[in-house]
């Protein structure tokens, strides 16, 4: 069977699918016309109706995901990890200057103090 003699007899038993939902034909009826048994019909109607309810539930929008493969994943988790950690490392050593330039601001504060301080005893005789 050609594709369009496929689409046209998948037209056809929609319409009586339809045709029997509706209340227009009996499921006799409708198996009558499409040369099927009673259970053939149901199978059929049973088919339509969930494909119909699976095509209009509701799909996340744009292309759908592309499967990755297992390696993959794993190196780009990895490869995510290891830049927090090298941002972290990196901001250590930030702060790690930045104490130091403070221990070494407040070491000469100090060290000016206590010299001032040598002054002021050695004037007052």
């Amino acid at each position: 069977m050609s594709d369009s003699e496929d689409k046209e007899l998948a037209r056809k038993r929609t319409a009586v699918v339809f045709a029997v939902r509706s209340g227009q034909i009996t499921v006799e009826e409708g198996a009558r016309r499409l040369g099927v048994s009673r259970k053939t019909y149901y199978e059929w109607e049973r088919r339509a109706l969930q494909a119909m309810t699976e095509a209009l539930e509701d799909k996340s929008p744009g292309r759908p995901s592309i499967p990755q493969d297992e390696e993959k994943q794993r190196l780009q988790d990895e490869n995510a990890e290891l830049r927090n950690k090298l941002f972290v490392a990196e901001k250590t050593g930030e702060v790690r200057d930045m104490l130091h330039a403070y221990e070494l601001h407040n070491a000469k504060t100090k060290k000016g103090m206590s010299e001032e301080k040598k002054r002021k005893r050695r004037k007052k005789p």
